[in-house]
Protein backbone atom coordinates (compact mmCIF):
# COMPACT_ATOMS: atom_id res chain seq x y z
CA UNK A 1 0.00 0.00 0.00
CA UNK A 2 1.38 3.33 -0.66
CA UNK A 3 2.58 5.35 2.55
CA UNK A 4 0.92 8.93 2.69
CA UNK A 5 1.65 11.37 5.24
CA UNK A 6 -0.37 12.28 7.67
CA UNK A 7 -1.97 16.07 8.51
CA UNK A 8 0.37 16.11 11.75
CA UNK A 9 2.86 15.12 9.96
CA UNK A 10 3.55 17.52 7.59
CA UNK A 11 2.86 20.26 9.98
CA UNK A 12 5.45 18.32 12.14
CA UNK A 13 8.01 18.54 9.43
CA UNK A 14 6.71 22.37 8.18
CA UNK A 15 7.80 23.03 11.85
CA UNK A 16 10.89 21.18 12.01
CA UNK A 17 12.13 23.12 8.68
CA UNK A 18 10.78 26.49 10.19
CA UNK A 19 12.68 26.56 13.52
CA UNK A 20 16.12 24.57 12.51
CA UNK A 21 14.98 21.39 14.91
CA UNK A 22 15.01 17.82 13.81
CA UNK A 23 12.69 16.61 11.61
CA UNK A 24 10.73 13.81 13.34
CA UNK A 25 11.36 10.64 12.61
CA UNK A 26 9.54 8.92 8.85
CA UNK A 27 6.63 6.75 9.35
CA UNK A 28 6.73 2.93 9.15
CA UNK A 29 7.39 2.03 5.14
CA UNK A 30 8.45 5.82 4.41
CA UNK A 31 10.67 6.26 2.23
CA UNK A 32 14.20 8.29 3.82
CA UNK A 33 14.74 11.82 2.13
CA UNK A 34 18.30 13.72 1.43
CA UNK A 35 18.83 17.16 1.09
CA UNK A 36 20.09 17.71 -2.17
CA UNK A 37 23.47 19.65 -2.36
CA UNK A 38 23.65 21.58 -5.41
CA UNK A 39 27.52 21.65 -5.35
CA UNK A 40 27.03 17.68 -6.01
CA UNK A 41 25.78 17.98 -9.79
CA UNK A 42 28.27 16.72 -11.86
CA UNK A 43 30.85 14.34 -9.56
CA UNK A 44 32.88 11.67 -10.73
CA UNK A 45 30.72 8.38 -10.93
CA UNK A 46 32.62 5.16 -9.70
CA UNK A 47 33.49 3.64 -13.11
CA UNK A 48 34.68 7.34 -14.16
CA UNK A 49 36.99 7.38 -10.75
CA UNK A 50 38.12 4.26 -11.49
CA UNK A 51 39.61 5.42 -14.82
CA UNK A 52 41.18 8.87 -13.30
CA UNK A 53 42.62 7.08 -10.40
CA UNK A 54 44.37 4.47 -12.43
CA UNK A 55 45.43 7.00 -15.04
CA UNK A 56 46.92 9.34 -12.06
CA UNK A 57 48.41 6.59 -10.10
CA UNK A 58 50.42 6.04 -12.83
CA UNK A 59 51.57 9.54 -12.95
CA UNK A 60 52.57 9.67 -9.63
CA UNK A 61 54.26 6.10 -10.02
CA UNK A 62 56.11 8.15 -12.97
CA UNK A 63 56.51 11.37 -10.83
CA UNK A 64 58.28 9.40 -8.34
CA UNK A 65 61.36 8.20 -10.69
CA UNK A 66 61.34 11.70 -12.30
CA UNK A 67 61.59 13.59 -9.10
CA UNK A 68 64.22 10.82 -7.56
CA UNK A 69 66.48 11.08 -10.33
CA UNK A 70 66.03 14.97 -10.12
CA UNK A 71 66.81 15.33 -6.92
CA UNK A 72 69.12 11.95 -6.13
CA UNK A 73 67.04 11.07 -3.09
CA UNK A 74 64.90 8.66 -2.04
CA UNK A 75 61.24 10.00 -3.53
CA UNK A 76 57.62 8.71 -3.23
CA UNK A 77 54.62 10.24 -4.48
CA UNK A 78 50.99 8.20 -3.51
CA UNK A 79 47.73 8.94 -5.10
CA UNK A 80 45.51 10.12 -2.32
CA UNK A 81 42.49 11.27 -3.93
CA UNK A 82 40.85 12.70 -7.26
CA UNK A 83 37.38 14.40 -7.35
CA UNK A 84 35.74 17.24 -8.79
CA UNK A 85 35.28 20.74 -6.44
CA UNK A 86 35.15 24.12 -7.02
CA UNK A 87 38.43 26.07 -7.64
CA UNK A 88 37.03 27.91 -4.17
CA UNK A 89 36.72 24.80 -2.16
CA UNK A 90 40.35 24.02 -4.02
CA UNK A 91 41.67 27.38 -2.65
CA UNK A 92 40.49 26.96 0.66
CA UNK A 93 42.07 23.50 1.07
CA UNK A 94 45.71 25.69 0.15
CA UNK A 95 47.78 26.31 3.11
CA UNK A 96 48.08 30.13 4.07
CA UNK A 97 51.79 29.98 2.98
CA UNK A 98 52.73 27.42 0.38
CA UNK A 99 53.90 27.34 -3.14
CA UNK A 100 51.54 28.00 -6.25
CA UNK A 101 52.39 27.70 -9.87
CA UNK A 102 50.38 28.38 -12.72
CA UNK A 103 50.47 26.44 -15.72
CA UNK A 104 48.61 26.97 -19.16
CA UNK A 105 47.17 24.01 -20.90
CA UNK A 106 47.48 23.90 -24.80
CA UNK A 107 45.51 24.17 -27.13
CA UNK A 108 42.78 24.55 -25.04
CA UNK A 109 43.72 27.03 -23.38
CA UNK A 110 43.15 27.24 -19.52
CA UNK A 111 44.81 27.61 -16.70
CA UNK A 112 45.75 24.84 -14.46
CA UNK A 113 47.66 25.26 -10.34
CA UNK A 114 50.18 23.25 -8.70
CA UNK A 115 50.67 23.31 -5.19
CA UNK A 116 53.19 22.33 -2.84
CA UNK A 117 53.74 22.08 0.70
CA UNK A 118 56.54 23.91 1.99
CA UNK A 119 57.29 21.32 5.20
CA UNK A 120 58.55 18.86 1.36
CA UNK A 121 59.29 21.96 -0.80
CA UNK A 122 62.16 23.04 1.58
CA UNK A 123 63.64 19.89 2.19
CA UNK A 124 63.75 19.69 -1.87
CA UNK A 125 65.65 22.97 -1.69
CA UNK A 126 68.72 21.73 1.19
CA UNK A 127 68.91 18.66 -0.99
CA UNK A 128 69.02 20.93 -4.53
CA UNK A 129 71.78 23.26 -3.02
CA UNK A 130 73.99 20.32 -1.70
CA UNK A 131 72.22 19.44 1.80
CA UNK A 132 71.18 16.65 3.29
CA UNK A 133 66.79 17.49 2.92
CA UNK A 134 66.89 19.14 6.48
CA UNK A 135 63.14 20.99 7.08
CA UNK A 136 62.29 24.39 8.69
CA UNK A 137 60.94 24.07 12.16
CA UNK A 138 58.29 26.96 11.13
CA UNK A 139 56.95 27.86 7.77
CA UNK A 140 57.61 31.56 6.17
CA UNK A 141 57.85 33.15 2.74
CA UNK A 142 59.59 31.57 -0.22
CA UNK A 143 62.93 33.58 -1.23
CA UNK A 144 63.84 34.63 -5.00
CA UNK A 145 66.26 32.02 -5.31
CA UNK A 146 64.10 29.21 -3.47
CA UNK A 147 61.37 29.79 -5.77
CA UNK A 148 63.88 29.40 -8.83
CA UNK A 149 64.81 26.30 -7.24
CA UNK A 150 61.13 25.40 -6.69
CA UNK A 151 60.20 26.82 -10.00
CA UNK A 152 62.45 23.87 -11.73
CA UNK A 153 60.52 20.92 -9.58
CA UNK A 154 57.07 22.32 -10.65
CA UNK A 155 58.60 22.07 -14.65
CA UNK A 156 59.31 18.30 -14.07
CA UNK A 157 55.54 18.20 -12.80
CA UNK A 158 54.32 19.52 -15.71
CA UNK A 159 56.31 17.59 -17.75
CA UNK A 160 55.06 13.78 -16.12
CA UNK A 161 51.65 15.73 -16.14
CA UNK A 162 51.87 16.20 -19.56
CA UNK A 163 52.92 12.74 -20.91
CA UNK A 164 50.28 10.93 -18.49
CA UNK A 165 47.80 12.96 -20.40
CA UNK A 166 49.72 12.43 -24.17
CA UNK A 167 45.94 10.57 -25.03
CA UNK A 168 44.96 14.64 -25.50
CA UNK A 169 47.59 15.37 -27.07
CA UNK A 170 48.03 18.54 -24.41
CA UNK A 171 50.91 20.69 -23.53
CA UNK A 172 51.25 21.61 -20.27
CA UNK A 173 53.53 24.44 -20.03
CA UNK A 174 54.85 26.03 -16.84
CA UNK A 175 54.05 29.44 -16.51
CA UNK A 176 55.50 31.32 -13.15
CA UNK A 177 54.51 30.96 -9.17
CA UNK A 178 51.63 33.11 -8.31
CA UNK A 179 50.89 34.44 -5.14
CA UNK A 180 47.37 33.37 -3.22
CA UNK A 181 45.47 36.21 -4.43
CA UNK A 182 46.86 36.19 -7.91
CA UNK A 183 45.82 32.48 -7.94
CA UNK A 184 41.95 33.42 -7.05
CA UNK A 185 41.89 35.01 -10.31
CA UNK A 186 43.26 32.36 -12.83
CA UNK A 187 39.74 30.41 -12.50
CA UNK A 188 36.17 31.64 -11.58
CA UNK A 189 35.62 30.91 -7.88
CA UNK A 190 32.43 28.49 -8.62
CA UNK A 191 34.08 26.72 -11.45
CA UNK A 192 34.24 23.34 -11.20
CA UNK A 193 37.78 21.53 -11.33
CA UNK A 194 39.40 17.71 -11.13
CA UNK A 195 41.24 18.20 -8.03
CA UNK A 196 44.55 15.79 -7.80
CA UNK A 197 46.02 15.35 -4.29
CA UNK A 198 49.11 13.26 -3.93
CA UNK A 199 51.38 12.47 -0.80
CA UNK A 200 54.96 12.84 -0.75
CA UNK A 201 57.32 11.40 0.98
CA UNK A 202 61.11 11.99 1.30
CA UNK A 203 63.72 10.62 3.67
CA UNK A 204 61.93 11.52 6.76
CA UNK A 205 59.66 14.12 5.73
CA UNK A 206 55.82 13.96 4.14
CA UNK A 207 53.76 16.62 2.67
CA UNK A 208 51.29 17.30 -0.16
CA UNK A 209 51.49 17.91 -3.74
CA UNK A 210 48.10 19.08 -5.46
CA UNK A 211 46.93 19.97 -8.71
CA UNK A 212 43.90 21.71 -9.72
CA UNK A 213 42.64 21.37 -14.02
CA UNK A 214 39.19 22.86 -15.35
CA UNK A 215 36.99 20.15 -15.07
CA UNK A 216 36.78 19.90 -18.95
CA UNK A 217 39.74 18.53 -19.09
CA UNK A 218 39.18 15.51 -16.75
CA UNK A 219 35.93 15.29 -19.21
CA UNK A 220 37.99 14.90 -21.75
CA UNK A 221 40.06 12.70 -20.43
CA UNK A 222 37.32 10.58 -19.65
CA UNK A 223 36.21 10.54 -23.33
CA UNK A 224 39.51 9.53 -24.73
CA UNK A 225 39.57 6.72 -22.46
CA UNK A 226 36.14 5.76 -23.59
CA UNK A 227 37.84 5.82 -26.98
CA UNK A 228 40.07 3.90 -26.24
CA UNK A 229 38.52 1.06 -24.63
CA UNK A 230 36.46 1.00 -27.68
CA UNK A 231 39.13 0.26 -29.89
CA UNK A 232 40.14 -2.92 -27.80
CA UNK A 233 38.78 -6.35 -30.22
CA UNK A 234 35.86 -7.13 -29.15
CA UNK A 235 34.60 -4.80 -27.02
CA UNK A 236 31.87 -3.42 -29.71
CA UNK A 237 30.54 -5.06 -33.10
CA UNK A 238 31.07 -3.29 -36.34
CA UNK A 239 27.69 -2.58 -36.75
CA UNK A 240 26.91 -0.56 -33.66
CA UNK A 241 30.40 0.98 -34.31
CA UNK A 242 29.07 1.86 -37.53
CA UNK A 243 25.60 3.30 -36.35
CA UNK A 244 27.23 5.25 -33.57
CA UNK A 245 29.02 7.09 -35.88
CA UNK A 246 26.05 7.77 -38.66
CA UNK A 247 24.27 9.11 -35.56
CA UNK A 248 27.23 11.49 -34.22
CA UNK A 249 26.96 12.93 -37.95
CA UNK A 250 23.31 14.90 -36.67
CA UNK A 251 25.08 16.30 -33.20
CA UNK A 252 26.15 19.59 -33.50
CA UNK A 253 29.36 20.70 -31.49
CA UNK A 254 30.95 24.36 -30.73
CA UNK A 255 33.54 24.88 -33.17
CA UNK A 256 35.03 28.24 -33.21
CA UNK A 257 38.18 30.21 -34.41
CA UNK A 258 40.64 31.44 -31.33
CA UNK A 259 43.60 33.66 -30.62
CA UNK A 260 44.84 33.01 -27.58
CA UNK A 261 46.79 35.21 -25.40
CA UNK A 262 46.67 38.92 -27.24
CA UNK A 263 47.64 41.55 -25.24
CA UNK A 264 46.44 45.43 -25.08
CA UNK A 265 47.43 48.54 -22.71
CA UNK A 266 45.27 49.65 -20.33
CA UNK A 267 45.90 52.94 -22.18
CA UNK A 268 44.89 51.91 -25.65
CA UNK A 269 41.63 50.19 -23.83
CA UNK A 270 40.74 53.27 -21.67
CA UNK A 271 40.92 55.37 -24.81
CA UNK A 272 38.86 52.93 -27.42
CA UNK A 273 35.79 54.65 -29.24
CA UNK A 274 33.06 52.98 -31.60
CA UNK A 275 34.85 52.66 -34.98
CA UNK A 276 38.27 52.82 -33.55
CA UNK A 277 40.75 49.61 -34.31
CA UNK A 278 43.01 47.98 -31.56
CA UNK A 279 46.24 46.69 -32.88
CA UNK A 280 47.86 43.68 -31.03
CA UNK A 281 51.40 42.26 -31.44
CA UNK A 282 50.76 39.18 -33.50
CA UNK A 283 50.47 39.21 -37.77
CA UNK A 284 47.59 39.23 -39.31
CA UNK A 285 48.82 36.34 -41.27
CA UNK A 286 49.18 34.29 -38.31
CA UNK A 287 47.15 31.38 -38.06
CA UNK A 288 44.81 31.15 -34.93
CA UNK A 289 43.36 27.43 -33.50
CA UNK A 290 40.40 25.57 -34.65
CA UNK A 291 38.42 24.28 -31.33
CA UNK A 292 35.76 21.97 -31.59
CA UNK A 293 33.96 21.50 -27.79
CA UNK A 294 37.21 23.57 -26.72
CA UNK A 295 39.70 21.23 -27.84
CA UNK A 296 42.06 22.32 -30.58
CA UNK A 297 41.94 20.33 -33.79
CA UNK A 298 44.23 22.72 -36.60
CA UNK A 299 45.13 25.34 -37.54
CA UNK A 300 42.77 27.87 -39.28
CA UNK A 301 42.35 31.20 -40.81
CA UNK A 302 39.00 33.13 -40.54
CA UNK A 303 37.18 33.30 -43.84
CA UNK A 304 34.04 34.14 -45.07
CA UNK A 305 31.70 32.14 -46.98
CA UNK A 306 29.03 34.26 -49.10
CA UNK A 307 27.19 35.97 -46.01
CA UNK A 308 28.29 33.58 -43.55
CA UNK A 309 31.38 33.36 -41.00
CA UNK A 310 33.59 30.79 -42.10
CA UNK A 311 37.05 29.12 -41.39
CA UNK A 312 39.86 28.08 -43.61
CA UNK A 313 41.98 25.31 -42.45
CA UNK A 314 45.43 25.14 -43.53
CA UNK A 315 46.19 21.62 -42.27
CA UNK A 316 43.80 18.17 -41.97
CA UNK A 317 42.90 17.47 -38.32
CA UNK A 318 42.78 13.67 -39.32
CA UNK A 319 46.59 13.63 -40.83
CA UNK A 320 47.34 16.21 -37.71
CA UNK A 321 46.22 13.71 -35.90
CA UNK A 322 48.23 10.76 -37.11
CA UNK A 323 51.37 12.58 -37.32
CA UNK A 324 51.06 13.66 -33.60
CA UNK A 325 50.75 9.33 -32.80
CA UNK A 326 53.71 9.18 -35.53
Amino acid sequence: MENVLSQQEIDAMVRAARTGAAAPAPGPGATPVESWDLSRAGQIGREQLEAITSVHEGFARNLTHALGAYLRVGFQATLVSAEHLTYREFLQSVPEITYLASCRLIPMEVNAVVQMDLKIAFPMIDVLLGGEGAGLAEPREITEIEEQILDGVARVVCRELETAWRALKMQIAFERRVETSAARRLMAPEDRTLSLSFEITMSEVRGSLSVAVPVTVSHALLRQLAVDWTRVPGSQSGDSRRRLMHLLLDCPFVAEVASTGLRAGMGALAGMIPGQRLGFDRGAAEPASFLVAGVGLARALPARCGNRRAARLLESPQALAAATED
